[in-house]
């Protein structure tokens, strides 16, 4: 059994030495352990440094494609790697290293897909309360529409079975967390959280630029990965908020109509069936999503026989 654990890299020669130094070489029930460092187009000497900390394999971008692009890049070299287990962690040493048995052993055990490392948000000094309380409502949105029990949905710590990876597919440039969730959710994969422990903050994060525009991005995110994965319960549901005032807009005319008053109401149903036309219109998108849907389910899993099949052969190869 081979476990690679891979870390996305931005410029972060001051503190990859740090994140590397503290990881392990050996970790129960794998036979080898390997470390990949993806630098995301950094201009600093972050390569350069992994190689000398004893990296055993470092991929770069010539340009930065962003973390969720970094994140997917190391799945895929895992995977043509060997990996059996991918543990993915931050370069910034935010998380404890030590815990990473505690992550790998649920998959190894069987019992889940991927395992989501979730970290003490409420007792993280460095986190401020407007913060603290946004992490767990993101949580609680990510939990709601991924149908999981995942604590902590922004945790870059985790650990990712081989079959998973191979399942994944990010769309947002802006980060994997919560949409890779999302879709192993609601792919019927197994998702588990265990708490681990994190390390004393050394910088600033430069995912959360601002809060509201972190929220915004993730509304957006979640928003997004619902019209792919769950477009009729979406579809339909704006249809029915749509379908709501028209249907209040015909029974005030209907009233008025047979009060004997229906001539100085029919701006009512002008309306009334101007947004019942509308709410159809939503639903008749919401069948065709549905369609497009089932046929991404369709190509999803010929993608992954096609990359099982590939990554099959280069390791038998």
């Amino acid at each position: 059994m081979k476990l690679i654990i891979q870390l996305p890299c931005l410029n972060e020669a001051g503190t990859l030495a740090i994140a590397v130094n503290a990881l392990p070489r050996q970790v129960e029930g794998f036979n080898k352990v390997e470390w990949l460092v993806i630098d995301d187009g950094s201009t600093d000497s972050t390569a350069d440094l992994a190689r000398q900390l004893g990296v055993d394999h470092v991929v770069r971008h010539p340009v930065n494609r962003g973390l969720a692009t970094a994140f997917m890049t190391g799945l895929d070299t895992c995977l043509r790697l060997g990996a059996d287990v991918i543990v993915n962690t931050d370069a910034d040493n935010q998380y404890d290293a030590r815990d990473i048995p505690k992550l790998t052993s649920p998959i190894l055990a069987g019992e889940a897909d991927m395992v989501i490392g979730g970290r003490p948000i409420s007792e993280t000094e460095h986190f401020s309360w407007v913060k603290k309380k946004l992490q767990h409502l993101g949580s609680w949105a990510v939990r709601m529409a991924s149908k999981t029990d995942v604590t902590d949905a922004p945790s870059g710590f985790r650990a990712i079975s081989r079959s998973t990876a191979m399942r994944l597919n990010v769309f947002n440039p802006y980060t994997y967390t919560l949409e890779t969730i999302i879709q192993a959710g609601l792919s019927n994969l197994r998702v588990k959280s265990v708490p681990i422990r994190t390390n004393e903050d050394l910088r600033p994060s430069r995912l959360v630029k601002s809060i509201s525009s972190y929220v915004r991005r993730s509304l957006v995110t979640i928003f997004r990965v619902f019209i792919v994965y769950r477009p009729t319960f979406v579809f339909f549901s704006l249809a029915g908020l749509t379908s709501l005032p028209g249907l209040i807009l015909c029974a005030r005319f209907a009233y008025f109509f047979l009060s004997g008053a229906g001539n100085g109401h029919v701006q009512s149903l002008i309306a009334a069936s101007m947004l019942l036309i509308i709410a159809a219109l939503i639903a008749l998108i919401g069948v065709l999503s549905e369609i497009i849907s089932v046929n991404r389910k369709l190509m999803e899993k010929i993608h992954f026989r096609i990359i099982e099949q590939q990554i099959n052969d280069q390791l038998k190869s």
